[in-house]
């Protein structure tokens, strides 16, 4: 059975780029373009892994984080921050959500596919 991933991004040029890679390998794909869609689907669906962009309009990622971890029905999806930032004081606000890592964009679409494999793979994360 394919996993499940939901892709919350509102860049429309990204969020196609990863659901396009995704889709590719196997993956079945659901798309979101804030944090409150995400909520939506999070809560209604069945979801192993989601990559969350942490700059979005009406509900950032921080906060989708912060209620996603809060709600039992949702606080053990694996969730993974996709973000532009490199600073170092950025990537600790960004793990302090609650995410089991991070991303940095842009993707390595070469590499992308094979850290989501192993995120999905790995059970303690």
């Amino acid at each position: 059975m394919a996993k499940t991933i939901l892709i919350v991004e509102d860049n429309e040029q990204n969020l196609q780029l990863l659901v396009e890679l995704l889709s590719h390998y196997g993956y079945e794909v659901l798309e979101a373009r804030n944090g409150l869609q995400a909520l939506h689907l999070a809560g209604s669906r069945h979801l192993d892994l989601i990559l969350m962009d942490m700059q979005m309009p009406i509900m950032s990622g921080f906060e989708a984080v912060k209620k996603l971890r809060d709600d039992e029905k949702t606080a053990g999806i694996k969730i993974i921050a996709l973000t532009s930032f490199a600073l170092i004081v950025e990537k600790e606000r960004i793990l302090a959500t609650g995410v089991d890592g991070f991303i940095t964009k842009p993707i390595d679409t070469r590499d992308f596919p094979k850290i989501v494999a192993k995120i999905l793979e790995d059970k303690t994360t």
